[in-house]
């Protein structure tokens, strides 16, 4: 039943076997076993396709809900009698991940030794249900319609250039003299403007990029190279900042804030061990970021004056803390 539900939501035996680990004759067989034995047929088969025939469908519905319902079961006692064990899959972006998520990844391995996990360190964004991913987290504006997600914080835009830079090509006062610089582009964030909040209202500017790329950590080496301007999230401009090799620049006037998500597939229920996973990154990620050291100021102003990708798995629901 397990194997038909993948292979349907996949629409591929290829798939379901490269994830399985399994040759794809060993799949198309439990598949053929099954509609013998339910004596209808479940697929139709192409050379380009599988879709499902009518009683397929339907099987597929009574399927799913009979699967989450055990799902469900074996979560509940688990929760209450078991430590978690079993295989998580997880997606991070690059950079927070490598900073941030890789050294909590760790540590709940070490605490959870019964837990295996399959970290995947991308910001390409992905289908969670298609790529088999039991939790993405990702770090965007704003959640996608069908996205269930749990939000675990916050990240603040900030716009840097380096200490040369700006000598040699003024610091803009307003978000509008942008348009008079080079500007370094992140790919992956689409378009070729910003919003900033000016008096109350979200403006948008427009920038001209010289080089443009999909890494931030690259973008912001650049920047603080002398080559031009950037925006990019807190947790990768702030070393830049507190080593004195950028600045930040138009610090009263906020970009978006980012929300950090964990996100899941919406296609089952949450096992207990994907659950212990994000309280443990949540607690975790809380404490990191009251812990961190701020960065220095802008220098042009006072000391008290800050999407990107996601996965996709209902708008605005979310994953309840256990």
């Amino acid at each position: 039943m397990q194997l038909f539900v993948r292979v349907a939501e996949l629409g591929s035996f290829s798939a379901v076997a490269q994830q399985m680990g399994v040759a794809r004759s060993v799949v198309t067989r439990q598949v053929a076993a099954l509609e013998a034995h339910l004596g209808s047929k479940l697929m139709a088969r192409s050379t380009r396709r599988l879709t499902l025939t009518s009683a397929g469908a339907a099987y597929l519905e009574k399927c799913r809900v009979i699967l989450n319902l055990v799902e469900s079961a074996e979560t509940d006692i688990a929760a209450e009698h078991q430590s978690p064990r079993g295989s998580i899959r997880i997606s991070v972006p690059l950079s927070f991940g490598l900073r941030r998520v890789a050294p909590l990844l760790l540590d709940f391995a070490r605490q959870y030794p019964e837990v295996s996990l399959d970290m995947d360190f991308s910001d390409r964004r992905q289908n969670l249900i298609e790529e088999g991913i039991d939790l993405s987290i990702r770090i965007t504006r704003q959640l996608a319609a069908g996205d269930i997600a749990r939000r675990l914080g916050s990240s603040r835009m900030k716009v840097v250039a380096s200490p040369d830079y700006l000598a040699r090509h003024g610091r803009p006062l307003q978000p509008q003299d942008l348009a008079h610089h080079e500007y370094l582009g992140y790919t992956h964030a689409g378009g070729s403007t910003l919003s900033f909040m000016v008096d109350g209202q979200w403006r948008n500017v427009t920038v001209r990029s010289r080089l443009a790329g999909n890494n931030g950590d690259v973008l912001v080496e650049a920047a603080a190279q002398g080559m031009g301007m950037t925006a990019h999230p807190d947790f990768i401009v702030d070393d830049f900042i507190r080593a004195g090799r950028v600045e930040e620049v138009l610090a009263d006037f906020p970009l978006p804030e980012l929300g950090i998500y964990a996100m899941l597939p919406g296609n089952r229920q949450v096992p207990h061990r994907v659950r212990v996973l994000i309280d443990f990154l949540a607690a975790a990620l809380a404490a990191s970021q009251a812990d961190l050291p701020p960065a220095a100021p802008a220098v042009s102003t006072p000391p008290e004056g800050d999407g990107r990708t996601g996965g996709r798995a209902k708008k605005g629901q979310r994953i309840p803390a256990q």
